[in-house]
């Protein structure tokens, strides 16, 4: 069988590190990228945070009022897409020119199939070249991960951050993999975690333990694919094709409410914005997504794929509202924020 190597790029903290480019002055100083945290009171979420606001425990997604609490003193900064998505374009068309098998999966990351050079040493020279000339030309820094497959590879990565390269082997893959918590494997979050840690398993390791039938009895489907990766099984290829592009749009409440009036006069404009979008760029819609996060953070989405895709907003419109509807007659909770996410593809 060919010998796979498969390169994975994650820009270093990427909204913070732009922000830290095109302002000197907030180099060494915490800087969060996200909601106004109304000096507390904000009630949006952190976008990215800089390894300096890390210190103080900041991390995306938490609540930007948690953040200011935190760290009063970091500099706090709304979101800039329009600036970071020009930067990404720049940095993948350099990516691109490394292989012709590349898949950009979001802004700040992307993976290669390097199997042409059949060497991991020529691999990680290559990854050399490819950080250094990115930081020529952007000024900004990025890690790699380096391994037999996308899933060794990216996990490779976040263990080599901030602006490293690590390089996992075949025969090095169970040992790498062993002793790192089980939230380091892709599709683990926090409430498949707390479940896994309730039986007393932690580690990698630890999870290697259980059964395929065990795993598929408590998690379904998803038992089956936690149980391979955490023997670092991954077998999807890079490729172009597999990218499935999204645009999303979210709304936080001033305060949390059940007006039904306000609730879907947000989120008409909310589709309003992502379908005006769609529009500019030319895309078919694939599949839409409804999000609503409740007052105590509970976060629900409920989605529906088209086939063929479709470009009518009546319709996607339509859909939404019934989606997010969905959502709100399951539970009786104050709302929070609503949002939605259009998967696209090119017309």
């Amino acid at each position: 069988m060919k010998q796979r190597i498969i390169l994975h790029i994650d820009m270093d903290y990427f909204f913070a590190q732009i922000e830290e480019r095109e302002n000197p002055q907030f180099k060494g100083k915490p800087v969060v990228v996200g909601a106004d945290p109304k000096g507390g009171k904000g009630r949006g979420v952190v976008s990215t945070a800089n390894y300096e606001a890390r210190k103080y425990g900041i991390h995306s997604a938490m609540p930007i009022s948690k953040a200011y609490q935190l760290c009063p003193q970091a500099i706090f900064l709304p979101v800039n897409m329009r600036l970071y998505e020009k930067v990404s374009e720049r940095i993948m068309g350099i990516i691109k020119n490394y292989s012709s098998k590349w898949e950009i999966i979001s802004l700040d990351e992307a993976y290669l199939d390097i199997s042409f050079l059949k060497s991991y040493k020529k691999a990680e020279r290559l990854a050399e070249e490819l950080k250094k000339e990115i930081f020529k030309k952007e000024k900004l820094t990025s890690t790699v991960g380096i391994g037999p497959n996308k899933l060794i590879a990216k996990i490779a990565s976040s263990q080599a951050k901030p602006n490293g390269i690590l390089t996992v082997r075949p025969t090095e893959v169970q040992k790498f993999l062993n002793p790192l918590d089980i939230q380091e494997i892709p599709g683990i979050g926090p409430k498949t975690a707390e479940i896994l840690r309730s039986l007393g398993i932690n580690k990698i390791k630890e999870l290697k333990r259980l059964k395929k039938s065990k795993l598929k009895e408590i998690f379904g489907r998803v038992g089956e694919t936690i149980y391979h990766h955490a023997r670092g099984f991954g077998e999807s290829e890079v490729s172009p094709e597999e990218i499935i592009k999204s645009i999303g749009k979210e709304y936080t409440f001033e305060e949390d409410t059940r007006d039904p009036e306000i609730i879907f006069s947000i989120f008409e404009e909310i589709i309003r914005e992502v379908w005006q979008e769609i529009k500019e760029k030319g895309f078919l819609i694939s599949g839409v997504s409804a999000v609503c996060r409740f007052q105590d953070f509970e976060t629900k989405s409920k989605q529906k794929s088209f086939k063929p895709k479709i470009s009518n907003f009546e319709f996607l419109e339509k859909v939404a509202k019934k989606l997010l509807l969905d959502l709100l007659l399951k539970n009786k909770k104050l709302v929070r924020l609503v949002g939605m996410r259009v998967k696209v593809a090119p017309n």
